[in-house]
Parts: C-alpha cells; structure tokens; sequence
C-alpha cells in the first residue's frame, strides 16, 4: 500500500474517532436536560458531511456509551434506531431546507420510543413494549420538542462548523 493511502485511512480514522468524542461530549454535556440531546442533530450532520465515517463514528460512540454506561438491555436497540436516522438523513442529503432537517429530528425524537419499544417487545412481549411505549410518549413529546428546537437553532451553525473542519483537512 502506498504511503498516500496509509495517510488517507489514517486521517478517516482519526476523524471518525473526532466524530464520536463529539457525540459523547455532547451527550453528557446535555444529560441533565429532560430528552434534549444533540446526538440527533449531529448524527443528521455527520450523514450530509461525512457519509463514509458516520457509521463508523456512531457505532465507535455506542460503543464508548456502552463502555461507560454499561451495555445493559437499554443499550441494544440504539445499534439499530442510530442506523433508521442516518438512512432518512441518507434519503434526504438533496434537501437544503432546514425546515426539514428539523422536522425530520423531530419527529426522530418523537419516534424513538416507539422505536426503542420494539426491542422492549422482545423482551417483555407485545404487551409489554406497547406498555412501555404508551409510558414513555411524554417523554417523546419533549424528545421530538427538544430535537426540533435544537435542529432548528443550530443546524445551519453546526454544519458550517463541520464543513470548515472538513476543508481544513478532515476525510469524508
């Protein structure tokens, strides 16, 4: 292998490991506030700017969250609900509207107990999951607030951040 590719992988590497300590720090940063997270956003970004390395960057981040948390049964469904995120940020890349963006992580966030009580069903059976879900909609209600809020507010900064880091030498 030449030295160029070497330096190449390296670089996505490094920039994919950049990636997820910035989902981590910005997951315990925002974790006193009740289902308002950045992960959401970042992770719609990371698609648009960075579709090589999101995967490796969000599962590299469950990974470290699972380290430090535990991998506890709560742990599981995030390996695929991260994963529907990035293929609908993935279908929409073409959308400029931050409008959209924001609908999108809203309704992401309103979603995601529905999508988390899918594995609870396995768990605890049907009943089961459709209990946990019906509990957790006010929480969903706040994710999906939280999540269209912070997408409206700070996706065009973030993005212009993440596209000037990009041009100074991140891979993507």
């Amino acid at each position: 292998m030449n030295p160029a590719g070497k330096t190449g992988k390296t670089r996505g590497l490094v920039t994919a490991a950049f990636l997820a300590a910035v989902l981590t720090a910005s997951k315990y940063a925002l974790d006193g506030l009740p289902n308002i997270e950045l992960v959401s956003l970042l992770i719609i970004l990371y698609t648009l700017e960075y579709p090589k390395l999101v995967f490796p960057a969000v599962y590299t981040y469950l990974l470290v969250y699972g380290l430090l948390n535990g991998f506890g049964l709560w742990w599981f469904p995030q390996l695929y609900i991260w994963a529907i995120l990035i293929g609908l940020a993935h279908l929409a890349r073409n959308n400029d509207s931050v409008l959209l963006w924001a609908l999108l992580s809203g309704v992401f966030g309103l979603c995601y107990g529905a999508l988390y009580a899918v594995a609870h069903a396995f768990v605890a059976g049907p009943a089961g999951g459709i209990a946990y879900w019906i509990t957790g909609i006010p929480f969903d209600l706040l994710h999906g607030a939280g999540n269209f809020a912070v997408c409206l507010l700070l996706f065009v900064p973030l993005r212009k951040c993440l596209q000037r880091v990009k041009r100074a030498g991140g891979s993507g």
